[in-house]
C-alpha cells in the first residue's frame, strides 16, 4: 500500500449488537490473531480513524451517531459491517426500532458475515479495506489531477 505514510487506524463502534462481534473484534487485537502486525491501531477518535468498523443493527437511537462518526473522519475513508446484524439487521432485523445495518445511514464498502464473525473474517475484512482506501485515494488524486487541469485552461 503506497499511499500509506502511517499505519492505518480503525475507530469501532458497537450500534446495538449481543457483543459477540465485539469480543471477536478485541480477540483481532490479541497476540493470538495480532492485527497490529499489519499495522492497524485501535483509536477512539474518528478524525485519526481511516477505517470504520460498526457491529451490530442501526436503529433510530443511534443512527445519528453512526453518520456524526461517519462524517468526523477524513477522506478517504472505509466502512466495515461485521457480524449478520450489521450486515442485515441480523435477528433484530424485524424489529420496529431497527433500521437494518449501517448501510441504512452511510455507505459500506466490505460486509463481514457471521454470528458472530470470526477474528479471521475480521482482519481479512480490514485488509480488503486497506485496498479499498488505495483506491479511494488514487481516485481522489486523480480527481485533483483532472480539476486543476480545468482550472488552468
Amino acid at each position: 500500500m503506497a499511499y500509506f505514510k502511517k499505519s492505518p487506524w480503525i475507530i469501532h463502534y458497537d450500534a446495538t449488537s449481543c457483543n459477540g462481534c465485539d469480543i471477536e473484534v478485541l480477540a483481532a487485537l490479541t497476540p493470538l490473531y495480532d492485527v497490529e502486525r499489519f499495522g492497524i491501531i485501535n483509536t477512539g477518535n474518528p478524525k485519526h480513524a481511516d477505517i470504520f468498523l460498526v457491529t451490530g443493527a442501526v436503529n433510530e437511537q443511534n443512527k445519528m451517531v453512526v453518520k456524526n462518526i461517519y462524517d468526523q473522519m477524513p477522506e478517504p475513508k472505509a466502512v466495515i459491517a461485521v457480524g449478520i446484524c450489521a450486515c442485515s439487521g441480523g435477528i433484530f432485523r424485524e424489529c420496529y426500532n431497527v433500521l437494518g445495518g449501517p448501510d441504512s445511514v452511510i455507505p459500506v464498502d466490505i460486509y463481514v458475515p457471521g454470528c458472530a464473525a470470526r477474528p479471521e473474517a475480521i482482519i481479512d475484512g480490514v485488509v480488503q479495506a486497506l485496498g479499498i482506501l488505495e483506491k479511494k485515494h488514487l481516485a481522489r488524486k486523480e480527481a485533483r489531477k483532472q480539476h486543476d487541469r480545468i482550472a488552468a485552461n
